[in-house]
């Protein structure tokens, strides 16, 4: 039981040595992420268009 004890006071030390983002970095980090994803997604998407239209033209 000391050892589990022990364990989570060593983390509470770490996590106050955490450099944590300030919340407009947070939001700078998040818009980045979300606008890829955006890009990305309809990125794919057209190509998965383009190679399915392709190929029902071979198909048929």
């Amino acid at each position: 039981m000391q050892r589990i004890v022990k364990f989570f006071r060593e983390v509470g030390r770490e996590m106050r040595k955490v450099s944590w983002p300030k919340r407009k970095e947070l939001t700078n980090y998040t818009v980045t992420v979300l606008a890829t994803v955006t890009f990305f997604s309809l990125f794919f998407a057209v190509i998965d268009l383009g190679i399915s239209e392709l190929i029902r033209l071979i198909l048929e």
